[in-house]
């Protein structure tokens, strides 16, 4: 944490989370047309809109006539530039149309003397002057784009930035354009803060909006939430159906299944790379969709938001946010746990690493466990953890050693049990971690390893010769108080069936038949 600021990992009031969810939920539905400005929000009535750059007329102009089209070359006028309606008032007025034509073509053509004997020659070759024109202003307007992204990245800032406002305010009457918008759409994309106005006249028009960079929009939503929802709440749902399509896929199989693929691999996905790009280096943003997630899960219980949660940091971190990541209390956390997931293990050096995070929390900052346990609540997380602790529990019964005197298998349970307590923990508000279960360390896992001694006692008897083997049997029946556990324990659920993948894995038969009946019993 930064300076003592207070990090919005906590779920706010229920009265706002109501109002974000409404705002979220209701997005799809709302904005199927796109996003709306403050005047369609208040009367229902359609914004105002400008053609799409690429309806033409004969003339170069946008074919939409009236006063759509009035309003939209009313810039001109403001620069001094004659437009359509002079001309037509021109012909209005004047008594010799073809003088008044040649004069208006006059003043308001390509002003180089020389040009005027070199046009004939265009006749010649049958060129029309309209592709003439059009060649030359398409040229002349990307050497326009060319200086105006070479003044925002020369020179001290605040130069720069005086002179991107000048052209800015001098330029933005004509943003309806739709062969000039480019132009007043790169400059505002090099403005940190385009002026306020502005952007209010370009969030009120659907056309503006959609055409303003990913910079601009930024502005736009860190003040409007709602408008940031309604860009948002697609992407979030998106996601989570890519996710359960992953999962129940007809395609998986042991060599690849939902867990194959790394966390780098996952965090190039569409929708991570999309909110990646929207929030950029917005701490306000950021802050805003780590809002929704939580809101999100705290309403579904869909623990595929606290992957998205994980990757759009993790995302930020490889792109070197520094802005963001410096101010999540989660980083490290999740960088270090990122690492583990790729590996599929947390070794020694990053249990203590993952230690020392959850022991440095501070009195008073509590809620950061929040975000802790929400990142650990991610599936990938607990698979790691949980294959993490059937590998030590199985290293424990070569050591002789019993789970209690294990730091390392004590780490990865309390993990475990802050990753399962997430959704309680940030519904109840209440910030602490769950207490451990002492029979869960002291009954439950050594009965757990028995089976592993169990497993390799038979083993080693099978491999004897035959004079040597005694008539063992493989053990059949499950202790009552182990199917017990498994109803009432929600850990040891979850330790109980990765162990019992671990031996599905290994085609040990024995033991899967012998465990398989009692697994049946978790609730």
């Amino acid at each position: 944490m930064n300076g003592g600021r207070k990090w919005a990992a906590a779920v706010p009031a229920e009265p706002r989370c109501g109002r974000d969810l409404a705002e979220l939920e209701g997005a799809g539905e709302r904005s199927s047309g796109g996003p709306r400005g403050p005047s369609e929000r208040t009367s229902g009535g359609p914004a105002a809109t400008a053609p799409a750059s690429g309806e033409r007329g004969g003339d170069g102009a946008p074919s939409r006539a009236g006063a759509g089209a009035s309003a939209m070359f009313a810039g001109l006028q403001d620069l001094g530039v004659a437009n359509g309606e002079d001309l037509k008032e021109t012909l209005t007025n004047c008594t010799e149309p073809l003088k008044a034509i040649e004069q208006f073509q006059t003043e308001n053509g390509v002003l180089l003397p020389s040009l005027q004997s070199a046009l004939p020659f265009l006749d010649l070759h049958g060129t029309p002057r309209l592709e003439f024109h059009q060649s030359v202003f398409d040229e002349l307007r990307d050497k326009l784009l060319e200086r105006v992204s070479a003044i925002a990245s020369e020179g001290k800032a605040e130069e720069r930035y005086k002179k991107l406002e000048d052209l800015l305010e001098k330029s933005f009457s004509l943003v309806k354009m739709p062969s000039l918008q480019p132009v007043v759409m790169c400059v505002m994309k090099h403005l940190p803060k385009v002026p306020e106005k502005k952007l209010k006249l370009v969030m009120a028009d659907k056309e503006l909006y959609r055409a303003c960079a990913v910079e601009v929009k930024r502005q736009i939503w860190q003040d409007n939430q709602a408008l940031f929802g309604d860009e948002v709440s697609p992407l979030l749902k998106q996601y989570i159906l890519e996710k359960e399509s992953a999962l129940f896929s007809t395609e998986l199989s042991v060599l690849h299944n939902f867990f194959s693929p790394s966390p780098k691999t996952r965090r190039q996905g569409e929708v991570v790379q999309k909110l990646t790009q929207m929030v950029g280096k917005n701490v306000k943003l950021y802050d805003m969709v780590l809002q929704f997630l939580r809101t999100l899960f705290l309403r579904t219980r869909n623990v595929h938001y606290c992957t998205l949660r994980a990757e759009l940091l993790m995302s930020l971190h490889e792109l070197d946010v520094g802005d963001i990541c410096s101010v999540d209390p989660c980083h490290k956390f999740t960088w270090c746990l990122d690492a583990c997931i790729r590996e599929r293990f947390v070794d020694s050096k990053r249990a203590r690493e993952l230690q020392g995070f959850l022991d440095g929390v501070k009195k008073g900052q509590e809620q950061v466990l929040g975000d802790l346990s929400m990142i650990l609540c991610d599936p990938f997380a607990i698979n790691t953890l949980s294959l993490s602790t059937v590998r030590h529990l199985q290293e424990l019964v070569g050591q002789e050693t019993l789970p209690r005197d294990s730091p390392d298998l004590l780490l990865l349970l309390r993990l475990l049990a802050l990753g399962q307590g997430a959704w309680d923990m940030i519904d109840s508000q209440v910030f602490k971690e769950p207490k451990m279960e002492v029979e869960l360390i002291t009954r439950f896992l050594p009965m757990l390893m028995s089976f592993v001694v169990d497993d390799h006692t038979f083993n080693v008897d099978q491999k004897l010769p035959a004079e040597e083997k005694a008539p063992v049997t493989y053990p059949n029946t499950l202790p009552e108080s182990f199917t017990k556990f498994l109803q009432e324990h929600r850990m040891a659920c979850e330790v109980g069936l990765y162990y019992v993948l671990h031996i599905t894995k290994q085609r040990n038969k024995n033991a899967l038949l012998r465990l398989l009946p009692g697994l049946g019993e978790c609730g």
